[in-house]
């Protein structure tokens, strides 16, 4: 699976350095599309939904990331980079929402347009540095949270031990998950969370670290992860536990291992976001604000909860 992504990273990485050298010949915009990684089939989708827009507006399209969610610092170079290319416009997922900030700033000094896609940058730190962007392009994951906590504490029956995988600590996304998850639980009191622990994001992670969850707690009787690889990672703990069957698993994202899962009964449920649309609209808006058109400055993405049931009568 790793080897297929890194393949499929290297080949987009090529075509897209190809296609913008060939933009750049004739005169057209290029926009930067910068993910968290492209390891995850989550940002393959968003890279698949920016490609196929970038390609009906007839522009030079450059999608680039680091190999890993947590490599701040590689992203910060990326959008450093990019601003030396001097593209057009350049749409970002941030790795980290406060870190990424003295990297916007650059490029506004550059006149670049940024655009923000999946993981909302610091609103202080944006303020406080005078750091601007021009909109937001995401879904609601405080809402996504709050429906997978309602779907696990009605599963449950309103009492039971919880688990909960968290995504990388201080960054929005996995903050604003986290937050929705707990404030559907605030009214089942008889639901005790047992643990919760960060996975990184990361598939080995999430099977490390609920493996250790497990055998401190082996009467969990749910778990919720923050994103689908970490969810995928306690279906294997599951699995190697021989508990399948026997602990319900939520996750985030309804990346398509994650369906498939869902389908033969390893998952119970994820929330979905969209990628593809996400990355479609943001090489949309980004091409919009480079023809001098405004923009909205929250631009949703709409989630929704996916269940086998649903994935049946599709």
């Amino acid at each position: 699976m790793k080897s297929r992504l890194a393949l499929i990273l290297i080949l987009t990485t090529l075509l897209c350095f190809e296609r913008c050298r060939r933009s750049e010949e004739v005169g057209k915009p290029t926009i930067a599309v910068i993910m968290k990684t492209l390891n995850n089939p989550f940002f393959i989708d968003m890279q698949e939904g920016a490609a196929s827009e970038a390609k009906k507006l007839g522009i030079g399209l450059i999608v680039q990331a680091a190999e890993r969610e947590v490599d701040v610092e590689k992203q910060m170079q990326i959008v450093e980079n990019l601003i030396q290319r001097k593209v057009s416009a350049i749409c970002i997922a941030p790795s980290g929402s406060k870190e990424i900030v003295p990297a916007i700033l650059k490029a506004n000094a550059a006149k670049i347009p940024v655009l923000i896609i999946d993981t909302r940058a610091d609103e202080k730190a944006l303020a406080e540095s005078g750091a601007t962007t021009l909109a937001f392009i995401g879904s609601d994951n405080k809402e996504g949270g709050r429906i997978a906590g309602e779907y696990i504490a009605g599963r449950l029956g309103g009492k039971g031990n919880v688990a909960i995988l968290e995504g990388i600590p201080g960054h929005e996304t996995g903050d604003a998950r986290l937050s929705g998850f707990h404030q559907a639980l605030e009214r089942f009191k008889g639901i005790t969370i047992v643990a919760s622990q960060t996975a990184n994001w990361e598939r080995d992670q999430g099977f490390n670290v609920f493996q250790n969850i497990l055998q401190a707690h082996p009467d969990v009787q749910a778990v919720f992860a923050c994103n689908d690889m970490m969810a995928l990672g306690a279906v294997e703990a599951i699995s190697s536990a021989q508990k399948k069957n026997k602990i319900l698993v939520v996750g985030f994202d309804a990346i398509k291992d994650s369906r498939a899962a869902i389908l033969n009964g390893d998952m119970h449920a994820s929330i979905a976001q969209y990628p593809e649309e996400m990355g479609r609209l943001a090489v949309a808006y980004a091409y919009k604000a480079i023809n001098g058109e405004t923009i909205p400055t929250d631009i949703p993405v709409r989630i929704e909860l996916i269940t086998k049931e649903k994935l049946l009568n599709k």
